[in-house]
């Protein structure tokens, strides 16, 4: 193969790394040691917040990142088990498990769906619209998926059995009602390492700082061994590495199962794992001065997702917090990965015993340091007072997700936006204009002092003309001869219209037909090339004369004022 098309394969496969330099490599290192670190206690955390045993989510850490690694456009993300899509699995599996398929062996079948959807998403392109959903219902979602997370992790700080339920407020309740029986030494413990856990980053800076897991876990087991009191703990961890194979539920029991129940679930789940992790590597992006390629995401991911599926572990995505640390430890490539890959198949073989007697508690604290910064009540606060709309939106996504479950409400979320984007496109600004003083300008004669015509209205749409808003054109113009009886000719102003549909197109038509039925004539100004060269295959024009088409709006008020 000619050295040409070795360096295409090579771009092709290792984005971030066919062109690497020496001089990365102490930074890859550091930034890998680090994340391993971070990433070892959470993997097993967000295991047990997906109801898994906790080698699940150290496989989760494992082939994920090599194939990420291999195909990813961003050389800093952090690829893995994460808090959001744990609940999210969780919510997918719990109706399913039963005694003989248990929620094990779900998880990897879900997480080749995942892989599905993700590969489907690519090969129709969807990174190019995943502008459909708004910043508003991702952190409206985002927020109430953690503030159902923390809620989850009451029964680890009481120690207490707390029962599955869909009502958020559940664990309040089961407090309330089991106040009697709550472990006072597990609450204390997980309340102290939770304060650790948000005040270390603080006290210590630099990468010391990013080693507050690490030290609650080494502080958690040291307590189990020396208190009295029982303290629920993780208990043993198969060590070794994970056997490669299809999902058991598919080789062991297909005719079993109800694969179909999990579609909804992992189309979802692959939605948000996208989105969180481009959100994620574009921010990253920005900071480092790189180039993503959003598509190709979709297709890394897809394949993260089909390794953790033969893998024996369930979906993963990009990692804030631990996609953050990296960047900020010194990362310049996926190399940081593979180090952070190699560092949990060491834990994995030869030292998984270590965490036998890890305090759930501890873990519980953990989850709760994690996911703390995605609940963003500023932003709604921000969106309403913006624009409200966008507050009610964020308030009602929130609200949705709480008291139904995450697929049902960012559904909710994304069809409210939607009705509202199409609410406000309905009614668009139509503006009366005039010109302005001498000059070949035209303002809104609400807002500028501006020279018209009696005979004359000039009215320019800011909106493209489609089916939600062509009728409110006519009404608008209607009902502007009925207010000023002596207007003859009226001035369609298209500066701001780039699309036309066919109802658009007919509404035109209609419009053309009511002005002259009234005697009086439509004209177009200021139309954009691609919009006119729509109309010139219509019958519009030869409807419209003796209205006629303009370049400008000046043109038309200095021929039209004179008649």
């Amino acid at each position: 193969m000619k050295p040409g098309k070795l360096t295409r394969l090579g771009s092709n496969l290792l984005p971030t790394l066919h062109s690497y330099q020496r001089c990365w490599l102490t930074s890859d290192l550091t930034a890998g040691l680090i994340v391993a670190v971070l990433i070892v206690p959470q993997a097993i955390a967000y295991a047990f917040l997906a109801g898994l045993p906790a080698e699940t989510g150290l496989y989760a850490a494992l082939l994920p990142l090599l194939f990420y690694a291999l195909l990813g456009t961003s050389p800093t993300l952090a690829v893995g088990p994460v808090a959001i899509v744990s609940l999210m699995t969780l919510e997918a599996l719990s109706p399913l498990a039963t005694d003989e398929l248990p929620l094990a062996s779900y998880a990897s079948l879900l997480a080749l769906l995942v892989a599905c959807f993700l590969l489907l998403f690519f090969l129709i392109g969807l990174g190019r619209w995943t502008a459909f959903i708004s910043h508003t219902v991702i952190s409206a979602f985002t927020s109430a998926a953690a503030l159902i997370i923390i809620l989850n992790q009451i029964k680890h700080f009481a120690g207490i059995e707390i029962p599955q339920s869909d009502v958020f407020f559940q664990p309040f309740l089961s407090l309330w009602q089991q106040a009697d029986q709550v472990n006072v030494s597990a609450l204390v413990l997980g309340s102290l390492m939770l304060v650790l856990l948000l005040a270390w980053p603080r006290l210590v800076r630099g990468s010391a700082g990013k080693t507050a897991p690490l030290l609650v876990i080494l502080i958690g087991i040291a307590t189990s061994w020396s208190l009295d009191t029982p303290l629920a703990t993780v208990g043993a961890i198969p060590a070794g590495l994970p056997d490669l194979e299809w999902p058991r539920a598919i080789s062991q029991h297909w005719r079993q199962i109800n694969w179909q129940a999990l579609l909804p679930s992992a189309a979802i789940i692959a939605l948000i794992a996208y989105l969180e992790s481009l959100s994620v590597a574009t921010a990253m992006a920005l900071q480092s001065n790189t180039r993503l390629n959003p598509n190709r995401e979709l297709l890394a991911l897809a394949s993260a997702n089909m390794a953790a599926a033969v893998s024996q572990a369930y979906p993963v995505a990009g990692g804030f917090g631990r996609s953050m640390v990296n960047q900020a430890a010194g990362a310049r490539s996926q190399a940081a990965a593979l180090v952070t890959m190699v560092m949990v198949a060491l834990v994995c073989l030869f030292f998984s015993d270590w965490f036998v007697h890890l305090p759930k508690a501890v873990l519980a604290a953990i989850i709760v340091a994690a996911v703390l910064p995605l609940i963003k009540w500023s932003d709604g606060v921000h969106a309403w007072h913006f624009q409200r709309g966008d507050g009610l939106t964020w308030l009602i996504t929130f609200t949705a997700v709480l008291l139904t479950n995450a697929e049902t409400g960012i559904f909710i979320g994304i069809c409210l936006s939607l009705v509202l984007f199409l609410k406000r496109t309905s009614e668009p600004h139509i503006a009366e204009v005039g010109r302005y003083q001498d000059s070949d300008h035209f303002r809104n004669i609400e807002r500028h002092p501006v020279t018209t015509s009696p005979e004359l209205l000039l009215v320019r749409v800011d909106e493209n003309l489609y089916f939600a808003n062509s009728q409110h054109l006519q009404d608008y113009v209607q009902q502007r001869l009925q207010q000023q009886q002596d207007i003859q000719h009226v001035i369609l102003i298209g500066s701001a219209i780039n699309h036309i549909d066919f109802d658009g197109y007919e509404g035109l038509i209609r419009l053309n037909k009511q002005l002259q039925q009234q005697q009086k004539s439509l004209h177009l100004a200021e139309f954009k090339g691609p919009v006119m060269d729509q109309l010139q295959h219509s019958q519009l024009f030869k409807q419209l004369q003796p209205g006629q088409i303009f370049f400008t709006a000046s043109e038309a008020m200095r021929q039209l004022g004179k008649r």
